[in-house]
Parts: structure tokens; sequence; C-alpha cells
């Protein structure tokens, strides 16, 4: 479980980044008040357009970043007070997240095994279930700087759920990746549901969205613009299709800040 309470984030803006951005104000908020519930055994999914406040949202879920103000619990943990604990029950997945090159996909799983604590045959069993659902064994002995941008991706995600996480966090998990590396990763999250993962990610293509999501959240501005399930939102949609609907939705909102 995901409980996200009424959350909140400023970033305080330097003369330099003011000027940049062309703003008066040195207190940037980038979230209003958010509240989202993700459920166990339900694919959660964070949408919105480029700034409206995604990433920020999952990286305060994630201990990476602190709210200015509100509560986030995961698994019941709060993320403020107990940081350590929560990212024990939690993987996290995101484009940024570097990686050892000089290590292979082997080594690099088998080292952040050990440091959550797992013993070794677990680790290896785990570790040889991934690396199926992922079609990883033909290069796991090769080092990770020479691999392929969809190779290295499904590092990281082996690297996200290799302590078998009941909570699991993906920034957009597919951007740029090959056809059949998505495919694979879109197996893997439908995976988490059937183990009664709690599963929240963002995403800009509206297909696999369409595909996953159980429950939904447009994000514009650092508001909500709609939370609920995805059953709920296709009978209220005033568009054919998802993408048509999404920036609909947006349009809306930008027309009535206008006013």
């Amino acid at each position: 479980m995901i409980e996200v309470i009424d959350l909140c984030k400023e970033f305080r803006l330097d003369k330099k980044q003011m000027n940049e951005m062309g703003v008066n104000d040195k207190n940037l908020k980038v979230l209003n008040h958010i509240n989202l519930e993700c459920k166990p055994g339900r694919i959660f999914s964070l949408l919105g357009p480029n700034g409206a406040g995604k990433t920020t949202t999952l990286r305060i879920i994630a201990t990476i970043l602190a709210a200015t103000s509100g509560t986030v619990k995961v698994a019941g943990i709060d993320v403020s007070e107990n940081p350590a604990a929560a990212r024990a029950k939690m993987g996290f997945l995101t484009g940024t997240t570097g990686l050892y090159e000089r290590l292979t996909p082997n080594e690099m799983i088998t080292y952040f095994g050990q440091l959550n604590g797992m013993d070794e045959q677990t680790l290896k069993e785990r570790k040889n279930r991934l690396f199926d659902l992922l079609n990883m064994h033909e290069f796991a002995d090769k080092r990770i700087g020479k691999l392929s941008t969809g190779m290295k991706q499904k590092v990281s995600i082996t690297r996200t759920m290799i302590h078998d996480p009941e909570v699991v966090v993906f920034d957009e998990p597919t951007s740029g990746l090959d056809v059949i590396t998505a495919k694979n990763i879109i197996e893997l999250i439908r995976d988490c549901r059937e183990q009664n993962k709690t599963v929240i990610f963002s995403s800009h293509i509206m297909s696999e969205v369409d595909l996953l999501c159980d429950d939904l959240a447009i994000i514009h501005a650092g508001d909500i613009l709609y939370n609920d399930t995805m059953e709920n939102f296709r009978k209220q949609m005033h568009t054919p299709n998802l993408t048509e609907e999404f920036i609909y939705l947006v349009n809306q909102r930008e027309a009535g800040a206008a006013i």
C-alpha cells in the first residue's frame, strides 16, 4: 500500500534559476495538496505532461526527495520518519539511475542482493527467475558498459526487484526501449500484480497505460485532475481514446487557468 496524504512540495530558487524560468517568486510550488492511494494487487498509473509533478511525486515516495508538507506512507511506514525501513519494503526504478559499468549483470545483481541481506540460495533463485523473465542469461556475464540501452534497463529493473519488494515504483520504465524489451518489462509489471504487490508507474505511452492500468491519476501543474479507477475513467470520457481524453483534460484545465 502507498498512501499520499495532502502532499506539497516547493523548491527554493536562486536568482539565476528565477531568471532562467522568468519568475519573480523564489519559492516554486510543484505539488499542491496531492492525495493518492495505491493498493496491493492493482497497478496505479500516474499521468501528466512534462513538468506536471509526476517524477517529483515518485521521488518523494521513494525517499529521494523530502516533502515540504504532507504525509507519505509505504507499507504503513512514514517515509519521512523512517526512510530506511520504507526503502527496505520498496523497489524504485528511474531512467537516471547509474550502473557500475565495469561489473557484469551477474556481479551487479549479486552485490545488491547481498546489500539487501539476502541469503545465498534465495538470491540465486530470485536472480534466475528474473533473468528468465527478462531474457538476460545471454548477456549476464558481459560488462555492463558494453551493453545496449535495453539490456542496461533490464539490469536496472532486476536490481530494483531482486529483494522481492512489496511496493514497486516505476518512473518511465520503458522510455526509449525497443518493442521486445518494453514487452518484457510490461510482463514483469503484470507479474508484480499477480504477486499482490503494490505498483505505481508513470508513462508517456498511452497504450501501456491502457494495457496495464487498474487505477489512474492525472496530474497537471501540481494539481490532480483525475483520481479514480480506469474503468470509471473510460465511462466518463468525452473523446474516443485515452490519448485524446488526456489532452482534453489538460486543455480544459489550462483554459480554466487562463480565464
